[in-house]
């Protein structure tokens, strides 16, 4: 069930979607949001930080520490680095992809295009650490811009992936916005401008999984949402300003990128209901179609001690948008192994699926995932979301089938604190011993007067890399 909320932010019924969204993100107070709402943001920003230092393991990472070595110091630091800090913008661009790199951050459920920790939490960090912002700053200022990024996500019906965009990309600037704004004071006017301007910063495009290369540029469009959340900010605060009916005009954001919308749900049960507990925190470093699929073959396999040299076949069944996008038989690098679901479906049979190396270059290296994954057949059915049927049948002609509409991270089945604890300490296991107490004080951040303490944790990582 949602929570819900007290109405603290009237707004007249003729005003347009953006003075609604920014005068609501703006009177949003910490002492106002239920526990299982802050209890969620902090999710949010631990599964993101835990994210964002795996990230440095991966190809993404590396490209973001030479893109680094180039950008102006500043007072930010960035997840993962010591001794280092840099600009607004710098920062909360490696933060997005560095989040993203590795494709464990989180998304909403039912998906909308939308992902909070990689767009939301990098320019939470960056600005927390300009404006000294508290960690209670921190957990509203993430609240107001999930609330506002999934209404606008949820508008979108999820259709502009169907014209070639990556969602994310286009909706991540507009909660990025609100994040910066509210951390640095902003009323609600420069609040309304920025979102203006933010419409106006989004971009993506999903050529990378029809290509065969450049599969690194997803994780690009995740960092240039989150820059793009400061950047509309600043330029808000110099002057410039942006359409108010940005979200719903004739050549708005909905009418130019979506095939179908609904302009109803950029303020549905705003003020009465929250949106963030639809957030959904991923299980495996992979992406998130194939999630079910794979937890349906981790849990096959395990309950039939199935041995993946005996498969035939394996058959998936799901929406056509698993068969359209993510039927990839050769990828050509890590991140499209990632995109691939018989790719992944088959490391989740051969490797522990929990271990986030087996969906790194690993997935490309490893013959026996190759060849098992051509054994893989991707159908498209009327299934909705993530509902997928994975069927393995053996070379005996023994089959066995389960059908999945979720997996442990869902809304519908949330991670413990145990179960977060351990997917964090997987995702931090280069900062060693300086893992648990990382967690700990993220895990009571509400108690943090400030956040300038953030790289702190990240010494031994530095060591890791040098």
């Amino acid at each position: 069930m949602q929570s819900t909320q007290r109405d603290d932010t009237m707004h007249d019924s003729t005003t347009t979607a953006t003075h609604a969204l920014a005068d609501y993100a703006h009177g949003l107070r910490y002492e106002a949001l239920p526990a299982d709402v802050v209890r969620l943001a902090k999710d949010c920003l631990i599964d993101a930080v835990g994210a964002a230092v795996y990230g440095h393991e991966v190809a993404a990472g590396e490209a973001v520490r030479c893109y680094l070595a180039d950008a102006a110091p500043g007072p930010c630091a960035v997840p993962g680095i010591a001794d280092a800090r840099y600009g607004a913008e710098a920062a909360a661009f490696a933060g997005g992809v560095l989040v993203h790199a590795a494709e464990l951050d989180s998304l909403r459920q039912p998906g909308a295009g939308v992902h909070p920790g990689a767009v939301l939490v990098p320019p939470a960090l960056a600005v927390a650490q300009i404006s000294g912002a508290s960690g209670r700053d921190v957990l509203t200022a993430l609240v107001a811009g999930i609330e506002v990024l999934f209404r606008i996500g949820a508008a979108t019906k999820h259709s502009a992936e169907a014209r070639g965009f990556h969602a994310p990309g286009l909706t991540g600037p507009f909660g990025a916005a609100i994040v910066a704004g509210k951390l640095a004071g902003a009323d609600r006017e420069m609040l309304r401008r920025a979102l203006g301007i933010a419409g106006s910063l989004g971009g993506g495009l999903l050529e990378f999984a029809k290509a065969g290369d450049g599969g690194l540029v997803k994780r690009v469009h995740l960092g240039r949402a989150a820059q793009a959340g400061i950047v509309a900010v600043q330029l808000a605060r110099a002057g410039f300003d942006g359409p108010s009916s940005v979200l719903e005009g004739r050549y708005g954001f909905l009418h130019a990128y979506c095939e179908r919308f609904d302009v109803a749900l950029l303020t549905d049960g705003l003020g009465t209901r929250y949106e963030t507990p639809t957030l959904c925190l991923k299980r495996y470093a992979c992406h998130i179609v194939a999630h079910t699929p794979v937890y349906a073959a981790q849990r096959l396999r395990a309950a039939h001690d199935i041995d993946a040299r005996r498969i035939a076949s394996i058959c998936i069944e799901g929406a056509a948008r698993l068969a359209a996008n993510h039927d990839i038989k050769s990828p050509a690098d890590a991140t499209l192994a990632q995109y691939s679901v018989p790719y992944c479906v088959a490391a989740a049979l051969l490797h522990d699926a929990d271990d986030p190396a087996i969906f790194g270059k690993r997935l490309l290296d490893d013959p026996a995932v190759s060849e098992l994954a051509q054994r893989v057949s991707v159908v498209a059915t009327d299934a909705q979301g993530l509902s997928t049927k994975t069927r393995i049948t053996l070379d005996n002609g023994t089959s066995y089938e389960e059908a999945r509409a979720d997996f442990p991270g869902c809304p519908s089945s949330p991670l413990s604190r145990e179960q977060l604890r351990a997917k964090f300490m997987r995702t931090t296991r280069a900062l060693d011993s300086a893992a648990a107490p990382l967690f700990d004080r993220l895990d009571r951040i509400e108690e943090e007067a400030n956040l300038h303490w953030l790289d702190a944790a990240a010494r031994r990582l530095q060591g890791a890399h040098a």
